[in-house]
C-alpha cells in the first residue's frame, strides 16, 4: 500500500511538473512585444530597417519571425553582423531590441590581372553600398586593357517598398578582343557602349528576380592578324537586351564564412540589326555550395552551366577568362556557344585579430566549352577542356563591406596550359 501510494506521489509530481511545462510554453507563446528597439546604427536609417523587418509593436513574440528578421538584415551590404534580445515585462509583454553591427560601406575596389602571355589590365572603382542609409549603391570605375573603359550605376532594390526597387547603368567598354575563326585568330578594337534598366524584386527572405531590358551598340574594328572573306574588318551594330534573373539565396551569413546553397539563374535575348552579329538567346545558372569546415575552414563550390544559341560566328557569347571562370587561363583566349565550369576551393582562416582576417585558400578551377555551331560531343573533347589548380591569399577587414583583397595563381595542367596571376576585390565566387 505504502509502495503504492510513494508510486502515486511520483506520477503526480511528473504530471504537475509536465503540465507545468506546457503551461509556460502556452504563456510564453502568448507574450506581446510592447517595443522593438534598433540599435547599433551609425548610418543606416532606423526608418529603413524598420521597412524591411516583419515584428511590429503589438505582435506576439516568435522567435521564427526574429530569425528570419536577423537572416535578412545579415544579407544587407551595410550589415556585417545582427542578432537579436528580449527583456520581459510585466503583464506577458517584452521589449525585442535588434543589434546592429555596420559595414564602412564607402568601397574602393581594383581587378588586376595578367598572365605569362598577356598585357597588364586593371579595372578601379569606388561604390558606396548605403547611399542616404537606405542600402542605396552607387558606383562607378575605370578600366584599363588596351584601352580606356567607363560605367557608373545606381542599385536600389528598396527604392519603392520592401520588396520593390531598380537599377540603372551606363557603360563604355572599350577593349582588344580575340576572335577565333579556321585555327587562326584576328585581334579587334571591341566598343560596347548603352545603358541598362532593370527592376527588381523581393519575393520573400529567399527568392528574388531582376528584369528589363537594355539598347547598346556595339562596334569592331581590326586591328591585326589573320582574316577571312566571311568575317568584316569593320562592324558597328545597334542591338537590344531583355535580361531576367531569378536568385534563390539560401546562404547564412557568419561575417566572412558562408554556409548553405545558392542559384542564379540568368537568361537574356539579345536583338540585332546586323546578320554578321544575329540575334541570339543565351542563358546559364550558377549552382554554388558553401560549407563550414570547423571553426576556421569553409569550402566553397560554383558550379556554371551554359548555353547559347549555336550560331556560326566569330563573336560567340562565352569566353574563356581569368576574371570569369578559370584563374591563370589568361584575357579572353577562346569562345564558344556553351559552357560547363566548376571551381572548387577550401578557404581556412590562417590569422583573426580583432576585425582583421588572413586567409589562405588553394583551388582547382575546370572548364569546357562547345565550339560555335559545333555539336555537345565538343564538350567532352580534350582540346576544349581546361584544368588549374593553384593557390590564393585573402586579406579581409570584417567591419569594410565586401573588403577582401585576393591574390591567386593558377597554374595550367591541360593541353597547352598557361599560368598566371589574378589579383581583385572580394572572392572570386
Amino acid at each position: 500500500m505504502n509502495c503504492d501510494l510513494i508510486a502515486s506521489n511520483k506520477s503526480n509530481k511528473i504530471l504537475f511538473i509536465v503540465m507545468l511545462f506546457v503551461g509556460l510554453s502556452v504563456q510564453g507563446q502568448n507574450i506581446e512585444v510592447a517595443e522593438l528597439q534598433i540599435t547599433g546604427t551609425k548610418r543606416t536609417k532606423i526608418s529603413f530597417v524598420e521597412k524591411l523587418v516583419t515584428v511590429r509593436q503589438g505582435m506576439l513574440l516568435d522567435s521564427v519571425v526574429m530569425n528570419k528578421d536577423i537572416l535578412r538584415l545579415k544579407k544587407l551590404p551595410s550589415i556585417s553582423h545582427a542578432y537579436y534580445n528580449v527583456k520581459a515585462m510585466p503583464n506577458e509583454q517584452c521589449v525585442v531590441q535588434y543589434v546592429i553591427e555596420e559595414n564602412f560601406t564607402l568601397i574602393p575596389f581594383a581587378n588586376l590581372f595578367s598572365s605569362s602571355n598577356d598585357n597588364f589590365a586593371f579595372r578601379v572603382g569606388l561604390q558606396e553600398f548605403n547611399s542616404f542609409g537606405r542600402n542605396i549603391t552607387l558606383g562607378a570605375f575605370y578600366q584599363y586593357d588596351n584601352y580606356s573603359s567607363f560605367g557608373v550605376g545606381i542599385r536600389a532594390p528598396y527604392l519603392f517598398t520592401d520588396k520593390l526597387g531598380l537599377a540603372l547603368n551606363y557603360n563604355d567598354f572599350t577593349t582588344l578582343e580575340p576572335v577565333f575563326f579556321e585555327d587562326d585568330t584576328a585581334n579587334y578594337k571591341y566598343s560596347n557602349t548603352g545603358f541598362e534598366l532593370l527592376a527588381l524584386y523581393e519575393f520573400n527572405l529567399f527568392n528574388r528576380m531582376e528584369f528589363g531590358f537594355s539598347f547598346f551598340t556595339e562596334d569592331y574594328t581590326y586591328v591585326e592578324g589573320a582574316t577571312s572573306e566571311g568575317v568584316p574588318l569593320n562592324l558597328n551594330v545597334d542591338k537590344h537586351l531583355f535580361k531576367f534573373i531569378y536568385d534563390y539565396n539560401g546562404l547564412d551569413y557568419y561575417y566572412h564564412y558562408l554556409d548553405g546553397f545558392r542559384s542564379q539563374l540568368n537568361l537574356q535575348y539579345v536583338g540585332s540589326t546586323n546578320d554578321n552579329l544575329p540575334e541570339f538567346l543565351i542563358g546559364f545558372n550558377d549552382f554554388t555550395f558553401f560549407k563550414r569546415i570547423g571553426d576556421r575552414g569553409n569550402w566553397a563550390n560554383r558550379l556554371r552551366l551554359g548555353l547559347a544559341s549555336n550560331v556560326d560566328s566569330p563573336f560567340a557569347p562565352f569566353t574563356v577568362d581569368n576574371n570569369l571562370n578559370i584563374r591563370g587561363v589568361g584575357n579572353t583566349i577562346d569562345r564558344g556557344t556553351g559552357m560547363i565550369v566548376l571551381n572548387t576551393e577550401y578557404r581556412h582562416t590562417m590569422v583573426e585579430k580583432n576585425k582583421f582576417v588572413l586567409q589562405g585558400n588553394f583551388f582547382v578551377d575546370g572548364g569546357t566549352w562547345r565550339n560555335p555551331a559545333g555539336g555537345f560531343d565538343d564538350l567532352w573533347e580534350s582540346e576544349n577542356l581546361r584544368i588549374y589548380p593553384g593557390v590564393g591569399l585573402r586579406f579581409m577587414h570584417k567591419r569594410i563591406f565586401n573588403a577582401i583583397f585576393r591574390i591567386d595563381y593558377g597554374f595550367g595542367i591541360t593541353k597547352d596550359g598557361d599560368n598566371g596571376i589574378v589579383f581583385g576585390i572580394g572572392q572570386y565566387f
